[in-house]
């Protein structure tokens, strides 16, 4: 079975790996002429670094990336600390796997020597798809500059603006939240001491919020942030900007928010866009994953993890239902939906909670906090997250 995957991401690089690693066929279009470091930090809890060790590869990755000690809560104004959740050897304690913190490119770059390790020629780059067109016996897909190329089974990991799914389903409607999001990475030698920290920190503050945390072996430090009532509607995360922009955004923030924020060699900002989860992923022979299928606001650091989970099910589904693709595609939208649905609306709840007007005054925000925080809610919160297989889920 002839399998094409669109886009080169973290998602599209995962199922390249399950499928071959299955005995599939599998070739990764990628529309950029190289795999270069873009983006910044992921956090990957351990239900998806548990995909990394069902596929052989989480040594590799665990060499390249950060497992934090534990998450804390800092106040925006007073930079008052609690404590959220220990993480380390607690992880691997109470989940069976490591929660790590990794700059995107070095992920990607172990996922792509996975994948050339087992099929060489597997990732095309330059391969910018334009259209797919189906048959009853196989799909055909349509590239800018290159001949079309017919195969049994396409999927789409081709991003937030996904080709794939705008063919299958048409545009997707998409709404400007009014939050606005920066990042940057820092180098560590950049920051004082006092900073260094091997925790990652979520800064809550009236209308905005910022999280930090150690990447590439603590050498770097992610710092990403957004903030509310922003005009800009740019949804680009390669969007340069300036760091004195940025600390405009967080005027009257404590004074450790801004060494941050000084420190950032260059910062880039966009528009955070929402959209409705979809309720079906699949037509025919064309499926997707990832933010193909289910774009999600940033505010559960769970987007990577969704987008390794849905190709580790694919890939299980494809092989438990070998020669029936409508069944296994089935069985993994049963599968993947309620889930990546669930996880959606939760990111969508963090942005109020963490954005609160309660936390606007530090005695007011003691008693939300306590509230918020509150260990049940934090276990209600995170617990369902991490602590699912896919390695085992019913297909």
């Amino acid at each position: 079975m002839r399998i094409a995957i669109v886009g080169a991401g973290i998602g599209g690089l995962t199922a390249a790996l399950a499928l071959l690693r299955r005995g599939f066929d599998v070739t990764v279009h990628e529309q950029a002429d190289e795999l270069r470091e873009v983006g910044a930090g992921l956090q990957i809890s351990a239900n998806g670094t548990r995909v990394f060790a069902a596929l052989g590869i989480l040594d590799a990755i665990l060499a390249q990336s950060y497992c934090p000690v534990g998450k804390e809560i800092r106040l925006w104004s007073t930079g008052q600390t609690w404590k959220l959740f220990d993480l380390g050897p607690q992880s691997v304690e109470r989940y069976g796997a490591p929660y790590i913190t990794i700059h995107r490119n070095d992920l990607h770059n172990v996922l792509a020597e996975a994948v050339r390790a087992v099929r060489p020629d597997a990732i095309r780059l330059a391969s910018r798809c334009v259209d797919v067109e189906q048959e009853p016996a196989g799909a055909t897909l349509h590239f800018a500059d290159q001949p079309a190329e017919r195969v049994d089974l396409v999927i789409g990991a081709d991003g937030v603006h996904s080709v794939i799914r705008q063919k299958l389903f048409g545009e997707l409607a998409a709404s400007f939240t009014g939050i606005v999001a920066w990042r940057g990475v820092i180098p560590m030698d950049r920051l004082p001491a006092h900073l260094v920290r091997d925790v990652g920190i979520n800064w809550i503050g009236p209308g905005g919020h910022i999280v930090n945390y150690p990447i590439r072996r603590g050498e770097l430090m992610n710092f990403s942030s957004v903030v509310e009532n922003q005009d800009w509607k740019t949804e680009s995360w390669s969007s340069p900007s300036t760091v004195e922009a940025c600390l405009a955004d967080y005027a009257g923030w404590h004074a450790d928010v801004h060494t941050y924020i000084r420190a950032i060699p260059q910062p880039f900002r966009w528009a955070l866009l929402s959209r409705q989860p979809l309720d079906n992923w699949t037509k025919g022979r064309v499926t997707l994953l990832g933010d193909a299928a289910h774009p999600m606001l940033p505010f559960m650091a769970a987007g990577a993890g969704m987008a390794v989970e849905d190709a580790f099910v694919l890939g299980r589904a494809l092989e438990t239902y070998a020669g029936d693709h409508a069944r296994a595609f089935q069985a993994y939208q049963a599968a993947r939906i309620p889930r990546t649905t669930r996880v959606v609306q939760a990111a969508s709840a963090n942005a109020g909670r963490f954005h609160n007007p309660a936390l606007a005054e530090a005695a007011g925000a003691q008693a939300y906090v306590d509230r918020e925080w509150d260990p049940e809610r934090v276990a209600e919160r995170y617990e369902w997250l991490f602590r699912h297989d896919v390695t085992t889920v019913p297909l």
